[in-house]
């Protein structure tokens, strides 16, 4: 991973000069409430919101629970031209030999390792 890919996923989905992800930036970009993101990647809202209050605790258990979904975003956006078009892939397109799940699916069922797999073969040529 390139300094500039991980300077602009800092930038799109971090608070101002905080050190962690931001759980509200990351559910604004998918289009989803943080109840919603909170199922997605498996940490109770209370650790989500405790993450935007500032406690450390729970912003390092979010922040870890949200950067596979950050770099997912931030991958599917560099190649999709866009994090608009990233967030409905993400959301909507079904991912080959998935049995029409999703990113958002597989995310869901803790396989966001094997998203990033198929990103990164697409990048590849592998799939193209």
């Amino acid at each position: 991973m390139t300094t500039a890919f991980l300077d602009s996923s800092a930038t799109l989905f971090g608070e101002d000069k905080a050190p962690f992800l931001s759980a509200r930036r990351v559910a604004e970009q998918l289009g989803v409430t943080m109840s919603e993101l909170a199922a997605l990647t498996g940490v109770a809202r209370n650790t989500l919101a405790a993450q935007a209050g500032g406690r450390k605790a729970g912003a390092r258990k979010a922040d870890a629970a949200l950067s596979p979904v950050v770099r997912i975003l931030a991958m599917a956006g560099e190649m999709a031209g866009g994090n608009e078009r990233a967030a409905i892939w993400f959301k909507h397109q079904p991912i080959p030999g998935w049995a029409g799940k999703t990113a958002y699916d597989l995310v869901g069922e803790g396989k966001a390792d094997k998203v990033l797999a198929y990103l990164e073969a697409v990048r590849s040529g592998v799939y193209a």
